[in-house]
C-alpha cells in the first residue's frame, strides 16, 4: 500500500479518534505528498520521495522544537515533538549507532576509502544505500569518525 493511501486511512482513524496532534500531522504529510504529485503533473510518488518527504518533516519538527525549547516555549515544543513522533511512525526502522558503523564499515572498504579526502566518495554512497534507514548528519558524523 502506497504511503499516500496508509496516510489517508491513518487520517479518518484520526478523526473517529478526534486526536487532533495525529489529524494535524497527517494532513499536513498528505499536503506535502499532494504537493510533490502537483509539481510532477500527476505522476506517482516513489517510495524514496515519499521518505524523503517524511525525513524532510521531521527534521523540521526537530529543528523547531529545538528552537522552541531554546526559547523556553514549552507549550510549543511539546506540540512539535508530538507531530515529529506521529510522522516517524511511518518511516522506516532507523539504524542503530552499530548497524550504521558496521554498513559505513562496509562502504568504506567497497570505495576503497583511506583518509578525510575521500569523504565525498563514501558520502553519496552511503546516502544512496542508507536512504530513510539513517539522517544524513548521522551518516556523515559516523563517516568522518570512521575516516580519521
Amino acid at each position: 500500500m502506497s504511503l499516500e493511501l496508509t496516510i489517508s486511512e491513518a487520517i479518518k482513524t484520526a478523526m473517529r479518534a478526534k486526536d487532533r496532534v495525529a489529524l494535524d500531522s497527517l494532513r499536513a504529510v498528505k499536503s506535502q505528498i499532494l504537493l510533490l504529485k502537483t509539481e510532477a503533473l500527476g505522476a506517482e510518488v516513489s517510495p524514496e520521495q515519499e521518505i524523503a518527504i517524511l525525513q524532510r518533516m521531521v527534521k523540521q519538527r526537530k529543528d523547531s522544537y529545538d528552537q522552541f525549547m531554546a526559547q523556553g516555549r514549552n507549550d510549543l515544543a511539546e506540540v512539535e515533538d508530538a507531530q515529529m513522533k506521529v510522522i516517524e511512525q511511518y518511516l522506516p526502522k532507523q539504524l542503530s549507532a552499530g548497524e550504521l558503523e558496521a554498513e559505513i564499515k562496509a562502504i568504506i572498504a567497497e570505495t576503497g576509502a583511506e583518509s578525510m579526502k575521500d569523504l565525498g566518495k563514501v558520502m553519496g554512497t552511503a546516502s544512496k544505500n542508507l536512504a530513510g534507514k539513517s539522517d544524513g548528519k548521522s551518516i556523515s558524523e559516523m563517516a568522518k569518525k570512521l575516516l580519521s
